[in-house]
């Protein structure tokens, strides 16, 4: 058995793709995938909610359809590696399955109050301190003391022990396993709010802040771990779940980046840039987040992290939103007949504006319109913005991580498949960004990590095997480069007044 599942549960669909390991070379290679679209749901302004049953049966569906794509046979399969959108928070009953509520979705700004009221109560030190994070509604603790505050009687059963609380992982293992497990991995554990990553167990002290009693929370292992045994009637036999790891630190692994100071940033509904710090759990003065890179055989690698809420969406906001393009591949042509002397700037806050900044009041705006602005200098804008903001996550991690974090930027996801947006990506930032053979990073790493834990790679082989499809360099005037970046600084400022 040398094929190995990968689930790669993420905001707007759902995907599967099976790989098959070289157990010479430690290489997976990826043999058949299928992916399904699910639904958003937008309660309110700013609120972003998905339908539990969507996310368990598209990753049902896509998982069988891989299987049967690639014409093999669930016994070919040693396991199975899950990995996820973040911070999405469910909370179900132990005993039917039942969700009480819609998952809330990692982009919901709904607990904006209550994060500012605990700032303003002077809790938000301790909690950085103690979880590498900030005060913000991107994480799951505020989003299920919502939940335990406004679905009728959730705190009564909660209290008696009644209900499972859980990011998307959880979810789906729980599902994948009949009811029998309720885990979820180091990563994933280290998003919620509730989590030391000093100490790695769940904190007593912020679960009493926020009122969450702590027999909700699922028990925490290691990226690559038993994570129990799927019902035997799914896919015709009962497979193991080797690995889990949330999205962005298993596009981290993807990429290989298993060494201090080596960066990727990762483009699909948002982008998200990591860099390894190893062993040393690295607090930001520069408003970037600490976090759990993965953690492997009980040992600990930390990262710093800058997370941008709207990459990719800003091209899904162009075609469903604007009705400005029929699919996302005509961005780029449209973008490469822009003017560029309009200077338009796109600021995509929609919900919010994530790190550097932190605001998430804030909304998008759009600069420097003329009567001759239309359609290409709109995508332009927006293909642009993307290149500026991680722009801003690096200029960060500089001044927490030195000149180390300079050198190579490793990309991926869907917005890497545009040149031009990587060109402009590498002109912006002034240096070389690669991009992989596989730009399915995500699924590769949960796959790795499954494949591990199953004996068939390991992290030596595995880093050996990532192979180069393109290096963009920079060829941006530096003078021209300095007035882009400083005029959208100006914009991000102007957003962040209104």
């Amino acid at each position: 058995m040398t094929h190995i599942l990968a689930i790669d549960q993420g905001t707007t669909s759902s995907r599967a793709i099976l790989f098959d390991a070289d157990p010479n070379s430690g290489a997976l290679r990826p043999v058949a995938s299928a992916q399904e679209e699910f639904p958003q749901i937008y309660p309110a302004p700013g609120w972003v909610e998905h339908d539990p049953s969507d996310l368990w049966s598209t990753v049902a569906a896509t998982a069988r359809a891989a299987i049967e794509k690639a014409g093999t046979g669930a016994a070919d399969i040693a396991a199975i590696g899950i990995t996820n959108q973040r911070e999405t928070t469910l909370l179900w009953d132990r005993a039917t399955g039942t969700p009480l509520h819609n998952a809330i979705v990692w982009q919901d700004r709904r607990t904006a109050d209550l994060c500012t009221r605990l700032r303003d109560q002077g809790h938000e030190p301790m909690i950085a301190a103690r979880t590498g994070l900030r005060l913000d509604p991107y994480f799951s603790g505020t989003k299920l003391a919502w939940l335990l505050d406004h679905v009728p009687d959730a705190r009564a059963r909660a209290a008696r022990g009644e209900l499972a609380f859980g990011t998307v992982d959880s979810w789906l293992i729980w599902n994948l396993t009949g009811g029998r497990i309720h885990a979820t991995d180091a990563t994933n554990a280290a998003r919620t709010l509730l989590f030391n990553i000093a100490d790695h167990c769940w904190d007593a002290e912020i679960c009493a802040l926020l009122n969450i009693p702590m027999s909700l929370l699922p028990e925490v292992r290691d990226c690559a771990a038993d994570f129990g045994e799927t019902r035997p009637d799914l896919f015709g036999r009962a497979i193991p779940i080797l690995g889990v790891a949330g999205d962005q630190q298993a596009a981290t692994i993807g990429q290989g980046c298993f060494h201090p100071g080596m960066m990727k940033s990762t483009y699909g509904t948002g982008c998200f840039a990591l860099l390894n710090t190893g062993a040393d759990r690295v607090p930001s003065k520069n408003r970037l987040l600490t976090t759990i890179g993965y953690r492997l055989d009980g040992r600990t690698t930390y990262a710093l992290e800058g997370s941008i809420f709207i990459a990719g969406a800003v091209v899904q906001w162009l075609r469903d939103g604007l009705r400005m393009i029929r699919a996302a591949g005509e961005t780029q042509p449209l973008a490469e007949t822009a003017d560029p002397a309009q200077g338009v700037v796109l600021v995509p806050a929609f919900t919010g504006l994530g790190a550097p900044y932190w605001r998430p009041d804030s909304r998008g705006a759009i600069f420097g319109l003329t009567r001759n602005s239309g359609p290409a200098e709109i995508a332009r804008a927006a293909l642009e913005s993307v290149g500026y903001q991680t722009r801003d996550l690096l200029e960060a991690m500089r001044g927490d991580w030195g000149t180390a974090a300079d050198g190579t930027l490793r990309v991926d996801g869907g917005m890497t498949a545009s040149d031009w947006t990587m060109q402009f990506l590498s002109d912006i930032l002034d240096m070389p960004v690669d991009r992989p053979v596989v730009t399915e990073t995500t699924a590769l790493g949960a796959a790795f990590l499954a494949a591990r834990q199953a004996g068939l790679t390991d992290e030596a082989r595995f880093a050996e095997s990532w192979a180069l499809d393109r290096r963009f360099t920079p060829a941006m005037d530096g003078v021209e480069r300095d007035e882009k970046y400083a005029r959208w600084t100006r914009a991000v400022n102007a957003t962040m007044a209104f």
